[in-house]
């Protein structure tokens, strides 16, 4: 890949775990809306900030397409390359596929997810949140990120998916190394693969009413791998980011003087709050990626077939062009990119069972946990380092102590 600029911008390093936002606008500054970035061993990338440059990108799925094979950098890339749950090569996941088989498969979860009762997948969600926080409303005190919702929208999904309850904690674990992208990286890709074709099999013989067997009735001729792919993109584009979009909203709600209403009773401006959080603090920074199929030109910058472009979120989310007033409230407007755009964008009813569990989840804190208030200062409050995935490594909390209300045991 050749670079404009000699200066490309490492995408790793503290400044993705303290303000992001300030880098975005830095890289703006001295680059433009396209940046040349490298991932971790010198990988050579393009970073789209600008939001009108990530329109054109996500909208064009034939010049910036989803096929890795494209890529003219995996010459350069070690088997044991930390990203490569996340780039990867040859993976016959929805990610991945292009044209009308894309179609096909992104209708087949759809139509899998659309199925799901949404009275039920609240109830489910209300259910393990009570029982989340039965486990602490006694203490006064706790981490609303490792004790809550870190583990709530697992809890939900594995429900919905087909997993028994016992088998949630193992799976946050292994998808939260898998999405960190470091050192567990490939052995948390490993858990989640080996636990997807184990719920395959298992529905195989014996389907029920859930998610993954509803994809094994999908009359289109997906293989049990390619069903188990997807069932793992579906968890991990279903639970973390939805995690983060809790503890990013309920920081919001703790630190801001515009959202106090939200720990009073004042359930409108919870919605308010998370719409916010998608706008300003996304749980999803930044997505890989596009590869380009032929040479063009992209924000000012002469892109070759194959080079990597990497889709800036956040960035774009953030661009003076669309945000000319950043300070000002959101409001009802979500035409933030936090869901993505185009084919490959966040199926809708995918978005809809995020948005239930992250409002439910909020909901419940707020109702059980009276006068709520962080336990530290909000400047201490630190991130994973992460530069995909926003969210905070723990969300101290005080409140008055206040009895479990019993049920099934979480």
């Amino acid at each position: 890949m050749s670079t404009d600029a000699p200066d490309a911008v490492p995408l790793s390093g503290p400044r993705f775990q303290t303000e992001p936002a300030v880098l975005y606008r830095q890289m703006r500054r001295e680059h433009g809306a396209v940046t040349p970035v490298l991932l971790d061993g010198d990988v050579p990338a393009w970073l789209v900030l600008g939001y009108r440059e990530l329109h054109q990108v996500t909208g064009d799925p034939v010049l910036f397409s989803r096929d890795s094979d494209l890529w003219n950098q995996w010459e350069n890339i070690p088997d044991d390359w930390p990203l490569l749950p996340m780039i990867g090569r040859k993976q016959p996941s929805i990610l991945y596929t292009v044209g009308e088989r894309h179609r096909e498969r992104a209708a087949m979860v759809s139509n899998a997810l659309e199925a799901v009762d949404p009275h039920e997948l609240r109830r489910h969600a209300e259910r393990f949140a009570d029982e989340l926080v039965d486990r602490l409303c006694a203490e006064g005190e706790a981490d609303l990120i490792g004790d809550y919702a870190m583990l709530l929208p697992v809890r939900v999904l594995t429900r919905l998916y087909g997993f028994s309850d016992e088998q949630g904690p193992a799976l946050v674990t292994a998808l939260n190394d898998m999405i960190d992208g470091r050192e567990r990286a490939i052995a948390g890709q490993t858990h989640l693969a080996t636990s997807m074709a184990q719920l395959i099999a298992e529905r195989k013989e014996s389907p029920a009413d859930d998610v993954a067997s509803r994809m094994l009735a999908d009359e289109s001729g997906f293989s049990d791998e390619e069903i188990a792919q997807d069932l793992m993109v579906m968890m991990a584009a279903g639970h973390q980011p939805t995690a983060d979009w809790i503890g990013n909203s309920l920081r919001l709600m703790l630190t801001d003087d515009r959202f106090a209403a939200s720990l009073f009773g004042g359930r409108n401006s919870i919605a308010e709050a998370m719409n916010e959080v998608l706008w300003e603090d996304t749980p999803t920074q930044n997505v890989a990626g596009r590869w380009a199929s032929r040479d063009t030109h992209l924000g000012g910058r002469r892109v070759r077939a194959g080079d990597l472009v990497l889709l800036g979120l956040q960035g774009a989310n953030s661009d003076p062009q669309v945000r000319t007033d950043g300070s000002a409230l959101t409001g009802g407007n979500n035409a933030h990119f936090s869901f993505g755009h185009g084919e490959h964008r966040c199926p809708f009813p995918a978005q809809e069972v995020a948005e239930v569990i992250a409002r439910t989840g909020i909901e419940v804190v707020l109702d059980r946990l009276p006068d709520i208030d962080l336990a530290v200062p909000a400047e201490s409050l630190t991130r994973r380092p992460s530069p995909w995935l926003r969210g905070l490594t723990e969300l101290p909390v005080r409140f008055t102590p206040t009895p479990a209300l019993g049920g099934t045991s979480a």
